[in-house]
């Protein structure tokens, strides 16, 4: 009777086996990305909880690019080790993605947001259109960064931007958020800034406050920074705006309280002074965050642009890090990729778009391109501007 019953059961293992699919192979481990151990650990909030993976959201560029870990072309060489937790290098010209890691992963963004904000507004503002600045504008975490706008204050678009871009302002991003939303207000700019997010095809992007400040359910990637950067980099206003030095604010006699003399403001972003061909980019710190840091250079006639999500400022700062990972970018044969960064509109085009809006962004393909001489010179000693709108140019 126990021999029928092995019998038995082998008979039916052996159909199974032949009847049934073989289960899947598991899938293959991420590579762990080169990384700096940080000692003593900092001490930072909780982390929030990011929404659900989005299997189509983290597919977004390519499939190798939904790895939590390292992705590099076949062949290339080691990148640096970094304490960010998440980055990505891309070619701004052509969008392909040279290497990653955890490309698809929630971060919180810090003041990177801002680019954002830029992105979505730059073109839709008039930067001669003067603005007075109200009390809720000055509603922002105290302590945190600003560029000392005055209540009641009367400043142009243009050095709102500069503000924003140079010093990191939280209340030139109220400013500007409150101006672009309309009717609606500040929260009508977030309103428009979320819509750009999808335009461009960053679907894990989720602005709450204009200015990056940690706000509940307030994530990005560094995949979709790319994205932002690049949409940031093709408007002529934005690469004059971040490639400025220093720029003197106006002095205020009607605003509350009055200053007199006015007041000089100069950029944190210390890529466009140290790196030969920066074409600036964007600081950020939140405790939450930690620091964030999206940068562009020129080499060789290549653009390439580097974001990075949760990094700390030891042994390197964030920009330092940004510039080892362009050296290793601009070190990689071109046409080597491991996917590519999404075309505006390719993903889920916005019906509300303003024709005109779209006619006004010039193909990426039609940027103006100096010699690596005069790119150089300029990232050595970037200009500085007056206070004078008219004066402002290159």
């Amino acid at each position: 009777m126990n021999g029928r019953r092995v019998i038995c059961a082998l008979t039916a293992a052996t159909l199974a086996a032949l009847i049934l699919p073989p289960p899947a192979a598991a899938a293959a481990a991420p590579v762990p990305c080169p990384t700096v151990r940080v000692t003593p650990k900092p001490s930072r909030p909780p982390k929030p909880t990011p929404p659900p993976d989005n299997p189509a959201d983290k597919a977004i560029g390519g499939a190798e690019l939904a790895s939590k870990g390292l992705v590099l072309p076949a062949g290339a060489t080691r990148p640096p080790a970094v304490t960010a937790s998440s980055w990505l290098v891309a070619d701004l010209d052509t969008g392909e993605v040279l290497g990653a890691c955890g490309a698809h992963e929630y971060g919180t963004p810090a003041s990177v947001q801002k680019l954002l904000l830029s992105a979505t507004l730059i073109p839709r503002l008039d930067p001669r259109q003067q603005v007075r600045v109200t009390r809720a504008d000055l509603n922002f975490e105290a302590g945190s960064s600003a560029v000392g706008l005055l209540l009641n204050g009367t400043y142009s678009v243009e050095l709102l931007w500069l503000g924003l871009l140079l010093q990191s302002g939280n209340d030139a991003a109220n400013v500007l958020a409150r101006l672009g939303g309309g009717s609606e207000g500040a929260a009508g700019g977030v309103k428009a800034m979320n819509e750009e997010a999808r335009r461009l095809g960053a679907h894990q992007t989720r602005a709450v406050t204009p200015s990056g400040l940690d706000g509940p359910g307030q994530f990005t990637s560094a995949y979709d920074l790319a994205l932002i950067a690049r949409q940031c980099f093709s408007l002529p206003a934005f690469r004059r705006y971040t490639l400025v030095e220093r720029v003197q604010v106006p002095k205020q006699p009607r605003a509350t309280p009055p200053d007199p003399r006015g007041f000089q403001i100069q950029n944190e972003n210390d890529l466009i002074r140290e790196y030969d061909g920066a074409l600036g980019g964007k600081t950020g710190f939140t405790s939450l965050a930690r620091h964030t840091y999206v940068g562009a250079a020129e080499r060789g006639g290549r653009r390439l642009v580097v974001t990075l999500l949760g990094a700390e400022p030891r042994p390197l700062r964030g920009w330092q890090q940004g510039a080892a990972l362009l050296d290793w970018g601009f070190a990689q044969p071109k046409g080597a990729q491991v996917g590519r960064l999404v075309e505006p509109g390719e993903l889920a085009p916005t019906p509300t778009a303003a024709p005109a809006l779209r006619k006004a962004r010039p193909p990426r393909r039609a940027w103006p391109r100096p010699s690596l001489t005069a790119r150089r010179s300029s990232s050595r000693t970037p200009p500085s501007w007056s206070s004078s709108p008219s004066s402002w140019s290159p």
